[in-house]
């Protein structure tokens, strides 16, 4: 039995995808999920918050991400939940909730895609794969870079 917390989530991509180079490709991208629920009191549907989560992605599922998702595309994800740590350049404490993806496709409720299947070359190992400092990015916060 694994002790990893498997989750799946779809909504739509909210950020750019851009592939990230750090020795191996991945990307880190954020996607928003409205709920809704049908009020039958008004007989209409009513939107709930929307909920944000970040999705990382390494090598090709990452190339290929990057290659197939846009801002607005409809997806499911499946991957592991993950907690990333981070200092900010004044010196405070960050931590933001990471689904690590495992899969990503398209939502097919919304539309149909097409498999174009691509050869690659396997990638090196990463050293420093940038994850802090692209989460601050995406928060909006500048991130302290330890010396090396």
């Amino acid at each position: 039995m694994s002790n990893d917390n498997t989750m799946t989530f779809h909504g739509r991509v909210g950020t750019k995808v851009e592939l990230r180079e750090g020795g191996v490709p991945w990307v880190l991208f954020r996607v928003a999920s409205t709920p809704s629920y049908f009020d039958a009191a008004t007989r209409t549907w009513r939107d709930l918050e929307t909920i944000w989560i970040s999705v990382k992605a390494w090598r090709s599922l990452a190339q290929n991400a990057a290659e197939s998702l846009e801002v607005g595309d409809p997806i499911v994800v499946i991957g592991k939940v993950r907690t990333e740590k981070w200092t900010t350049q004044d010196g405070q404490p960050r931590e933001s909730t990471v689904l690590e993806a495992n899969l990503i496709g398209h939502d097919l409720t919304w539309g149909v895609t097409k498999l174009q299947r691509v050869d690659r070359q396997p990638p090196a190992a990463a050293r420093n794969d940038g994850t802090v400092a692209a989460l601050a990015e995406l928060e909006g916060e500048s991130v302290e870079t330890p010396a090396a």
